[in-house]
């Protein structure tokens, strides 16, 4: 039973080994740095603004949400492209339905005003 999880063990080993080496190299060998832009948040040159305890606005919630739902929605799709020849014309409308409500969806959502900025 040793044999069939010796080479899992080894692995783990190796990989714990490998990752405490590399920290280590980093820590002795790395340039030390002792400038004050490199203690800030941001060290993409933009200077930041306001504090990290202001709100974020509902909106954006709002986006990221209506994204990831009509993003998963939309991969269904890839399935119904891979197999859409065997599925005749019944498959055909049965996507057709589909893309449908996402569209009546898509409107009603950009009707409403969600999609808007200002």
């Amino acid at each position: 039973m040793f044999e069939t999880f010796f080479p899992i063990l080894f692995l783990l080993l190796f990989a714990t080994v490998l990752a405490v080496a590399l920290l280590l190299m980093s820590v002795l060998l790395g340039r030390k740095t002792r400038l004050g832009k490199k203690r800030d948040p941001y060290e993409c040159g933009i200077t930041p603004v306001g504090t990290t305890k202001d709100p974020v606005p509902v909106k954006f919630y709002l986006v990221a949400v209506l994204f990831i739902l009509f993003d998963i929605e939309i991969v269904f799709l890839y399935p119904w492209a891979v197999i859409s020849r065997n599925l005749g014309l019944f498959g055909f409308v049965e996507m057709l339905v589909f893309v449908l409500i996402l569209l009546v969806g898509y409107f009603y959502i950009l009707g409403r005003g969600a999609l808007k900025w200002d």
